[in-house]
């Protein structure tokens, strides 16, 4: 049997497998019905592992063993396994957002932020810094500087960076603006992202900043983070932020901020960009 790299390559991402586990289950699929032994052959995934992936791919939802010598495995319809592999899907996320949510109660998490405490008494201020890899980490960690803001958070963004922040950042900035948080926003707008930018003037200062191709944010005056890759053109597994915790740093960029803020056009929730 031979199938494609390519083709092998999509389905361990879509389902969430290893090599050897696409091997073994295309190699069933192509026979209906078959052997540990067969499916080695097959498949060139070696005799002493077989069995240990057919055992997880069963446990998976994508195939059922027969009882009987020898023992035998029957492969399933794709949209079968697709069903299966949702309905375990949903039923693990289930399982981990109930143990999460116990853990707010449970003495882990006291041991755990007492760590944390004791650990952040001997850290510099400077050495509060990181890279961050792909846009989803990049999101979560600004989420959480946005959700621990105290005074202030100012965000550059661009065209298409704005339509990402409400689906990201939303609920957290809703929550700020409650805690009396000055929140400012500027991004060039345009009709992709006129609607957006409508809403998010509710809970923001929005204006809008013309040729002002930017990706950083200012928290609290202290707090730092700035996107190194046009996001235009880098696919978003691959976008890189850095994250400062630098007073300094961000005062100076705040400032510079401000110059290029009084010539922003502001924009309302109801009549979109305001001529000045």
């Amino acid at each position: 049997m031979i199938v494609k790299d390519e083709f092998l390559g999509r389905l361990r991402k879509i389902f969430d497998l290893n090599l050897y586990e696409v091997k073994v289950w295309t190699a069933l699929l192509s026979r209906g019905v078959s052997t540990a032994g067969e499916l080695s052959n097959i498949s060139d995934v070696p005799r002493s592992r077989t069995y240990d992936i057919l055992e997880s791919l069963e446990k998976k939802g994508f195939i059922v063993m027969k009882l009987g010598k020898p023992i035998k495995f029957v492969a399933l319809k794709p949209e079968e396994v697709i069903d299966r592999v949702k309905r375990n899907l949903v039923t693990h996320v289930n399982e981990r957002h109930k143990r999460l949510d116990s853990l707010k109660e449970d003495e882990v998490l006291q041991e755990l932020t007492s760590l944390f405490t004791q650990g952040v008494k001997f850290i510099e201020p400077s050495d509060l810094s990181g890279s961050l890899k792909g846009r989803g980490n990049l999101y979560n960690h600004l989420d959480m500087l946005v959700n621990g803001a105290e005074k202030s958070i100012t965000l550059a963004t661009t065209e298409d960076g704005l339509n990402r922040k409400i689906e990201a950042l939303m609920p957290s900035l809703e929550k700020a603006r409650k805690r009396g948080v000055k929140i400012r926003i500027a991004a060039p707008i345009t009709d992709k992202n006129t609607e957006v930018a409508k809403k998010l003037s509710k809970v923001a200062e929005m204006r809008s900043a013309k040729d002002f191709n930017s990706r950083f944010s200012v928290i609290d005056g202290k707090n730092i983070m700035f996107m190194l890759l046009d996001d235009a053109t880098v696919h978003p597994n691959y976008d890189v932020g850095v994250w400062l915790n630098t007073p300094y740093f961000a005062q100076s960029l705040e400032n510079m901020f401000n110059l290029a803020w009084k010539d922003f056009k502001p924009v309302s929730a109801s009549a979109g960009i305001k001529k000045k």
